[in-house]
Parts: C-alpha cells; structure tokens; sequence
C-alpha cells in the first residue's frame, strides 16, 4: 500500500518542535510490512515581499524535497493571504500541490490534520482517483471548524471524506456535532516514545512543568497565577509563542520571577529529562484534542493537573492527576494536593500502558487498508 502523507503540520529545520507528533506518527507507519509512505509538508508564504521578511525567509529557503529523519519530505510552496482568516488556505494549495502530485504514485491520502490539508486532500482524491482519509487533533477542529470564514469548507471536507480519525472519543462527538457522519470517525489515539518518555530518578522538591506554546488557549497565565499562591513551588514553562510578553509581566507583577521561568522553545529530544524532573505537569487549556503533552507527562511518571477540555476525562484517572476548573484557586488547589500526596509512579504510568506507537501505527495502517479495499470495490 502506497500512503501519501499530506501535512501543513510537520516539522523543518528552522521548526524541529513543529508537529513533531505527526512525524512520529508517520516514521511508525512508514515501518509497517507493506506500507511505503511519501510526505507532503507544504509549507504557506504569503506573497512577496512578506514572504522574504520575519520567520517566513527560513521557511522560503527550506529545501523543495529533503530526506528528513529517513523519510522522503516533499516542501512544495503554496501561497496564504494575509487578514483572510485562511479562507483562500485550501485553494492555494490545491493549486500548489498538482504538478507534484502528477509525478507520484499513491493509493490513499492520508491528511494528518484538518485545515486545511482536508479539504485539499478530498478534492485531490477525487482527481488522482483514490480515497483519502482525514485526521482531527484539536485546533483544527474546534478553531478552523468554526470560524466563519472556514467552517463550511471543514465540514465539506469530513462530509466527503472516505474515512475520518479523531484522537479522542470527545474530539469525535465534537465533530459529530458540527455535522460530520458518525459512522466513518474511528478513535486513533497518539503514541507514546518508551525509550525516551520514562520515569528517572526525582529528588524531594516541589516543581511544577507546563509544556505548550505561549497561546491564550494553553491557560499558562491560570498556571501562573495558580504557583504564585502556593509558597516554595516553582514553574518552569517549556514553549514559545505571541504570549511570552505578557506573561513576563504578569510573572514580574505577581512578584514570581524567582520561582517561574519561561524556557522558551525546549528542542523535543530534551523535554523527556525535564517532564520527568517535575513533581506535576500543569496545562490550563481552553480546548484540546487529547494532547501529546498529557501523555508524555504520564510515561515520565508525573502527574497532571488539567482543564476538562478534549479527552482529558478518557485519560486522566485519580491514579494519574487531576482534572480542575479553569481557575488559578482550582489549579492551586490541584497542584498543591499533589505535591502534599503524591501519586504512586507506578500508577501514573500505567495510565498510558495502552499507548505505542507500533499500536498507533498498526491501526492507521487498518484503518488506510480498509479505505483502499472498499474503495476498489466501489470503482
């Protein structure tokens, strides 16, 4: 079976953290028996001179096709405009991604993330003649899948689909309720790295870790708030993004900057030493699918405190953390139980005993045969 991968969301070399998930993902099914895969990460610019300037410049100097960490990387370019709200996304690409897919040969697509690699990949499908399968992880549903600008083309793409994938049972009733068909979501959980996401030894201490970038939607500010009410605990925050500045001052007006540390973009290879480290990994969410972070938490052994948000309730036992309102007293509260009682270790990682990503790549592979074989025989 020969899988084309399609994914804005992979990492590069100017962006080694970015969707670092999905080349996981994808290096596991790439080593499936039988299974050849090719990646298109096609990477959005803006028109010149935008495209030249900023973070865009590394982007526009990435190599057009690469071998990346042993797998075949395809980085054709596709144009974005700027204060559209993507709603031109999915046919700029589609426009970029045809002299290239004219010169490979597949039998499925497979769209690792909503928006707007899935309606892209539903109408290609239908060009080159092969089913397509789309997979929803958290933003791309509960923030391209309404806006206003984007929605409907969300909606079309998991109305069309051949097959769709969510990463929680509550990401798929969240689909579901946007009016996509119940009956072609299959849960697909993420994997988890044993070798790298494992319990080390911890010393006595009161440290708390958030992993995720600096965005309103991760809640860091609820965090910080959260340790600055409970004396002698310190924060660490692994992740960069638009927030940094005001979260510096709101760690400089709370009087917190000998106890909380922004660590700014932690390459992926160092957070297993860093999570394992902390007593508690805090994430204050608005919104998520079933997040990596939560996950790799849970292997090092360190309990989580977290929103309800996505699939939390699917994962986060009283064996493994808490789930708190989003409130800094709630947290607080949540964080410091924790640090008075802590959790055996042995109980937080068996939380995520089901989590590999051999099973994780043994179940797309399924999942990608099944559209192929029914697909054949509907042609």
């Amino acid at each position: 079976m020969r899988v084309l991968t399609l994914s804005t969301l992979f990492p590069d070399a100017s962006r080694p953290n970015f969707g670092v998930f999905v080349e996981r993902q994808t290096r596991a099914l790439a080593a499936v028996p039988g299974v050849e895969v090719t990646i298109v990460a096609p990477v959005g610019l803006p028109p010149w001179p935008l495209s030249g300037a900023g973070h865009y410049r590394a982007l526009a100097t990435l190599p057009r096709r690469e071998t990346w960490r042993g797998l075949d990387v395809h980085r054709p370019r596709f144009t974005t405009i700027p204060a559209t709200q993507g709603r031109w996304h999915v046919a700029g690409l589609i426009r970029a991604l045809g002299p290239l897919l004219d010169t490979l040969d597949f039998d499925v697509i497979d769209a690792s993330f909503f928006f707007p690699d899935g309606p892209a990949a539903v109408a290609l499908g239908r060009r080159y003649g092969v089913p397509v399968s789309i997979k929803a992880r958290g933003a791309d549903i509960h923030l391209w899948g309404r806006s206003p600008a984007t929605a409907a083309q969300v909606l079309a793409a998991g109305r069309n689909a051949d097959g769709l994938l969510a990463v929680s049972a509550a990401m798929r009733d969240d689909m579901i309720a946007l009016g996509m068909p119940a009956q072609r979501i299959a849960v697909h959980r993420t994997g988890i790295d044993r070798d790298r996401f494992h319990p080390r030894e911890r010393t006595p201490g009161r440290r708390v870790i958030a992993v995720g970038a600096l965005i309103p939607r991760k809640g860091h500010d609820v965090v910080i708030r959260a340790v600055a009410a409970l004396p002698g605990v310190t924060l660490k925050i692994a992740g960069e993004g638009p927030e940094r500045a005001a979260l510096t001052a709101l760690i400089a007006a709370l009087g917190v900057g000998d106890r909380v540390r922004l660590l700014g973009a932690v390459p992926h290879d160092d957070l297993p030493k860093r999570i394992a480290a902390a007593d508690v990994m805090a994430l204050a969410s608005s919104s998520e699918g079933l997040a990596n972070a939560w996950v790799e938490a849970l292997a090092c052994g360190t309990p989580v405190v977290v929103t309800p948000a996505g699939g939390a309730a699917e994962l986060v036992t009283p064996a493994a953390g808490r789930i708190a309102a989003r409130t800094p007293a709630a947290f607080a509260e949540a964080i410091g139980a924790l640090l008075t009682d802590p959790l055996p270790v042995a109980g937080v990682t068996e939380s995520v005993a089901a989590f590999g990503w051999d099973t994780n790549a043994a179940q797309l592979a399924a999942h990608l045969r099944g559209l192929v074989e029914a697909f054949r025989l509907r042609s």
